[in-house]
């Protein structure tokens, strides 16, 4: 299964359509190539997968992705607390 994420372009590096920007996706910034997308520009959201920007992405649509997101994550942590709980009651 592959998973694409969205993420924000907080700065470019490079001249398109050759170039790369730095984006932010959940408080992780990384390098990726933008060179599959028409125009990017500081501000604009992308679908990521895989170090490549493959798409434009609707800045609402984005926010919301990345809210379930952030919401996904906060369980993930809470039921990694729980197991870890459990495990030492458990020893």
């Amino acid at each position: 299964m592959c998973l694409a994420v969205p993420a924000k372009i907080i700065e470019l590096l490079g001249n398109p359509p050759h170039g790369y920007a730095r984006v932010e996706h959940l408080g992780t910034t990384l390098v990726v190539d933008v060179s599959l997308v028409d125009t990017p520009a500081v501000g604009d959201y992308i679908l990521l997968h895989a170090g490549l920007a493959i798409n434009k992405y609707d800045p609402d649509e984005a926010r919301e992705a990345l809210a379930l997101h952030e919401e996904l994550s906060r369980i993930a942590e809470t039921l990694d607390r729980e197991d870890a709980r459990r495990r030492e009651g458990n020893s």
